[in-house]
């Protein structure tokens, strides 16, 4: 859905988005601290692999990376050959490995709310059992919205945090781990809302 958006701003946001922040390692600790390497991972809207491709890829881990915006991808293949770089619609994307672990960081909530269900079960799915996976969503209940990123429009859409919770549950993963990233506020910041689940 923001394709376009997306590879217009490429180079802008590959700049923008180049090292984790604080708040991101504990989230990886909890996908990896007992991987062997040479684990299976995926990470869906991957971006330009950058940051947390690369930091999985670096551990000595096999990912495979998801999105569809061209743009960003050919940057992802151009910094991290050793990644597995597929394009495709998160809705549409259909796992054709199992993997150790999966990622859906910051993308699941650029998808319409009806698919999610959907998406999280496909990734689900691909999982071995017992492995975690790691995303994020919107933190507070309000429709779909619209919003500017280096003057490019993005869309948005996301569950309350304590539905996406449910759908994990009903979707019989187990909730390792659930925290705000960061509140909503009575402005335009509508949240961010992290969670760690395993796969049944």
């Amino acid at each position: 859905m923001n394709r376009r958006s997306y590879n217009a701003i490429a180079k802008d946001w590959d700049a923008a988005r180049s090292t984790l922040l604080p708040y991101e390692h504990p989230f990886l600790e909890h996908l990896t601290n007992r991987l062997p390497p040479g684990a299976r991972l995926l990470d869906l809207g991957c971006g330009t692999g950058r940051p947390v491709a690369e930091f999985l890829l670096r551990q000595g881990h096999a990912v495979t990376g998801v999105d569809q915006a061209e743009d960003l991808l050919a940057l992802a293949r151009e910094r991290l050959p050793e990644g597995r770089w597929l394009q495709a619609e998160m809705e549409n994307f259909e796992p054709d490995e199992e993997y150790d672990g999966a990622v859906v960081w910051d993308s699941l909530f650029h998808i319409p709310r009806e698919h999610h269900e959907a998406i999280l079960r496909n990734v689900l799915r691909s999982l071995r059992t017992g492995s975690k996976v790691i995303l994020t969503v919107g933190g507070s209940e309000h429709p779909p919205f619209k919003d500017t990123m280096f003057g490019q429009v993005f869309f948005y859409d996301s569950h309350a945090p304590a539905t996406a919770l449910e759908i994990l549950k009903s979707l019989g993963a187990t909730v390792e781990h659930a925290e705000f990233i960061n509140p909503p506020t009575s402005g335009r910041d509508k949240g961010r809302y992290g969670i760690v689940a395993s796969a049944a």
